[in-house]
């Protein structure tokens, strides 16, 4: 995160969290300042930068849901992420409602607060933006499209990239529903993001959602809350995802793994933009934009009756396919670069270069895990770096997937034809099981099921040998 223009505020009663933050703020290489409640932040000067508002929902005197009122009607426009150790539901509908870039209960993660502060950013960044350019240039889609530099949080300048980032400029402005697809780790939901932060939407939630993460007899309560008494352990009324994206986005992740009844009521909503709580009868109107992704095969899952046809279609109004990263290899050498000097600012190391060697392996391997396996090599490797030069360790990549093409040159014929030979060898061995055979190639089974797709092996012909 780099961000030397930008102040981010902190506004909390307790010391502890203030210097916490500030250390943490600080270490990922942004300015801070702090206060201790919301009238000393008032009073106080502060620089005109694009940046964002780390709230204390609990204050003494003005609460944080006081000041956020303050501030709006002073006409202030500071991204603001509400932090409380209560957890209290109905003021986490409030500061949504009112426009909170997030709203996260104490004790949180690190990341969790670096991921929103990015977010807050990014939204501040625009709202400059959109107040210095022309008029006649925020009129209806006349400005030109941004190049993908003014995508900040994506990395890369690849054919395959652009074509995705090209989609983002010409469905962000609007209301229609996009599904994402692509393999797992590929960056689905920074594409959703990107989508959000340039709607009109911005200002307000983001709610992502994973429905894989979520037992299937939880999920309905999670989109949509419930009533106190709705069933056993419901102690009182839950607000759900919906309510809370608002106004905003809402992103559902992996919604190939929907229960077949969420799967009826999700398309309700999509179809009358209203749902009811669990255990409920009075209907809820939902202002919220909708945002899928999958990993899986819904052509498939449709045919054998996983995945509602008529949902799919409502879903399926933008598709956006996310390619693998060994489709967009020239992007690789700059990934690297980005994580390497992210991944040494957390480890606290200066770093003065790649390895060269390791460069080339980096972009001689297939990535089944995509940007997010690269990512993971990099920080395990930076953390064991005992050098001034980057160096990645060989042992840590899958071996059936390294191979030594010309540095620089795109995902080659051969590579393909030796992958495509590789799972089929393995296919006939586990007899056509997908799943046995992603185990024994050690990769996700969503990953292979991709790599049967693209390479087009008919699975069914192994399961006659």
């Amino acid at each position: 995160m780099n961000e030397k223009n930008s102040c981010v505020f902190v506004v909390d009663d307790d010391a502890s969290m203030r210097d916490s933050l500030r250390d943490l703020l600080g270490s990922a290489g942004l300015n801070i300042q702090t206060f201790a409640s919301a009238d000393e932040f008032l009073t106080s000067r502060r620089p005109d930068t694009a940046s964002c508002l780390v709230l204390d929902v609990q204050l003494p005197g003005l609460s944080g849901l006081d000041l956020q009122q303050a501030l709006a009607k002073s006409e202030v426009q500071i991204p603001i992420i509400f932090i409380t150790g209560y957890g209290d539901i109905p003021m986490t509908v409030r500061a949504m409602k009112a426009g909170a870039i997030e709203f996260l209960t104490k004790p949180f993660r690190d990341e969790e607060l670096l991921n929103a502060i990015e977010q807050a950013l990014c939204c501040g960044r625009q709202r400059e933006q959109f107040k210095t350019q022309p008029a006649e240039e925020n009129l209806h889609g006349k400005k030109k499209p941004r190049s993908e530099n003014h995508f900040a949080e994506i990395v890369g300048h690849s054919t395959a990239l652009r074509r995705v980032l090209k989609a983002v400029e010409t469905v962000a402005p609007t209301d229609a529903t996009v599904l994402i697809t692509g393999e797992t780790g590929t960056g689905k939901e920074l594409i959703a993001r990107a989508i959000h932060k340039r709607s009109a939407r911005a200002v307000r939630a983001f709610v992502s959602v994973n429905c894989a993460a979520i037992p299937p007899s939880l999920i309905a309560s999670e989109l949509f809350g419930h009533e106190r008494g709705a069933f056993t352990g419901a102690l009182q009324r839950r607000v759900g995802r919906f309510e809370l994206a608002d106004g905003g986005t809402i992103f559902l992740d992996e919604v190939g793994d929907l229960p077949a009844d969420t799967q009826t009521a999700l398309l309700r909503v999509l179809q009358e933009r209203e749902f009811e709580r669990v255990g409920g009868t009075q209907s809820i109107r939902a202002d919220v934009r909708v945002i899928a992704a999958t990993n899986r095969d819904l052509n498939a899952a449709m045919t054998t009756g996983a995945f509602r046809n008529d949902l799919f279609y409502r879903l399926n109004v933008f598709p956006i396919e996310m390619p693998p990263l060994r489709e967009r290899r020239e992007d690789i050498p700059l990934l690297v670069e980005y994580f390497v000097e992210r991944c040494a600012r957390k480890v606290g190391k200066k770093m003065r270069g790649i390895d060269k060697r390791s460069l080339e392996l980096l972009q001689s391997y297939s990535w089944p895990g995509n940007i997010r396996e690269l990512h993971n090599v990099i920080e395990r490797s930076m953390i064991v770096c005992e050098t001034e030069d980057f160096v990645v360790d060989k042992e840590w990549l899958t071996r059936e997937f390294v191979t030594t093409p010309p540095l620089g040159q795109p995902f080659s014929r051969e590579l393909l034809t030796q992958e495509k030979e590789l799972i089929e060898t393995v296919l006939a061995e586990t007899k056509g099981r997908v799943s046995r055979a992603a185990a024994t190639l050690g990769i996700p089974r969503s990953t292979l099921e991709s790599k049967i797709r693209s390479l087009k092996i008919d699975t069914q012909r192994f399961k006659t040998v």
